[in-house]
């Protein structure tokens, strides 16, 4: 059908899909103090929360992006929404911890491969210099969560109860397979896709580096993000009410870097990624020394969702050198930046967990940019440009 091919419309429904996933995903972080203490744990303890869902992605994508390699992406796309709605509404009425923790690894499971296959349909729909731009659409969805899903699910969690931010996303994601449903085209899988084809990336160098920059570098603003809202409440003193803009400052830093970044990196989309990299390092390192005043804690957190513009970037460099393993490809950088989800807050929790304080995690994420920066300058060094 005529509609089903206009881009506008694909990319807002994708995008949709990318605010239930951002919401979920972000507001999770943010309700961190309400649950754990809900559930009788302690921040460290729940960080794991946030870990296991970070491994449903990292298992999820690669395996699902496999096995449905000859299944056509609108109605994979369809699916994974479904099980991620019938996910978090369980997730919403958990009895324990440990309910908790294995429901958040089973919503993980759709997140990685749903962006992948969107992205690369995004992709499909504009000439070749757009890729990035169309990517970032998609991830738009993903930001305008950080900054109203977010801050409306911390509110609702402060009102009341923080168990009904997990039932709206559930609601938003049946509203993401029904528009997908309505707009996404048809596109059959392609002549010759195999599990065999999509495992080829596995062996490809520079999928691999690519993926290993995103994995490593992207692990600081995990680290900071998980427990920003702690950080407010202890060492800024900021009133709880004044919690959810402070986020949604972040993640107004996040769409503007969206926005504005992609539209540079045409051809020249490794330098931009090392760009980012020394961004990152430097305002995660600022970060720690910003804690003290609500005004330079949230110019901080600002700066640092500016960087979140190497998602897009790295995802075009994957479309670029996959080869026909596009799929598995696409969905594995989802994977690489959900091992930086959950090793972000692991590393974080593990230097508060030792006595160095809460503002520590921002020198934590500042050395996982840096990492993320060495592994970038060997990509250069040996891989394909």
């Amino acid at each position: 059908m005529a509609r089903a091919s206009h881009p506008d419309l694909v990319h807002l429904a994708l995008a949709v899909g990318g605010f239930a996933i951002g919401t979920t995903e972000f507001a999770t972080m943010s309700l961190l103090p309400f649950f754990a203490h809900d559930l009788g744990i302690t921040p460290p303890v729940a960080g794991h929360v946030i870990s296991a869902y970070a491994l449903g992605v990292v298992v999820g994508a690669p395996l699902i992006a496999v096995l449905s390699a000859r299944i056509a992406r609108r109605t994979l796309l369809i699916g994974l929404m479904l099980i991620f709605a019938l996910a978090n509404g369980l997730t919403g009425l958990v009895p324990s911890y440990h309910a908790m923790l294995l429901l958040r690894f089973i919503s993980g499971l759709p997140h990685g491969a749903y962006f992948g296959v969107a992205m690369l349909v995004a992709a499909s729909l504009v000439p070749q210099e757009r890729r990035a731009q169309a990517s970032a659409r998609v991830l738009m969805g993903l930001t305008v969560a950080t900054i109203i899903g977010v801050p409306c699910a911390n509110w609702l969690g402060q009102a009341i109860g923080w168990r009904w931010g997990f039932g709206i996303v559930a609601v938003l994601s049946l509203l993401t397979a029904t528009l997908v449903a309505l707009f996404a085209p048809h596109q059959p899988p392609e002549k010759g896709a195999s599990p065999l084809t999509e495992l080829a990336a596995l062996k490809n160098r520079d999928v691999l580096l690519t993926l290993a920059i995103g994995a490593i570098g992207f692990g600081g603003l995990f680290a900071v993000y998980t427990y920003l809202a702690n950080v407010l409440l202890a060492l800024t003193h900021a009133d709880p009410a004044v919690v959810p803009l402070v986020f949604a400052v972040f993640g107004a830093g996040m769409m503007t870097g969206l926005v504005v970044v992609p539209g540079f990196s045409h051809g020249r989309l490794m330098p931009m990624a090392g760009w980012l990299l020394l961004w990152f390092a430097f305002t995660l390192a600022l970060y720690t020394f910003a804690v003290g005043n609500i005004w330079s804690i949230s110019l901080s957190v600002f700066a640092i969702g500016l960087g979140g513009a190497l998602g897009p970037i790295l995802q075009t460099r994957l479309m670029d050198v996959a080869g026909r393993a596009q799929t598995l490809a696409a969905a594995l950088n989802h994977s690489a930046f959900n091992v930086a989800n959950a090793l972000g807050p692991l590393l974080g929790g593990v230097a508060i967990a030792h006595g160095l304080g809460l503002a520590s995690t921002g020198l934590v994420g500042s050395g996982l940019a840096l990492a993320g920066l060495a592994i970038w300058a060997l990509a250069l060094k040996i891989g394909h440009q």
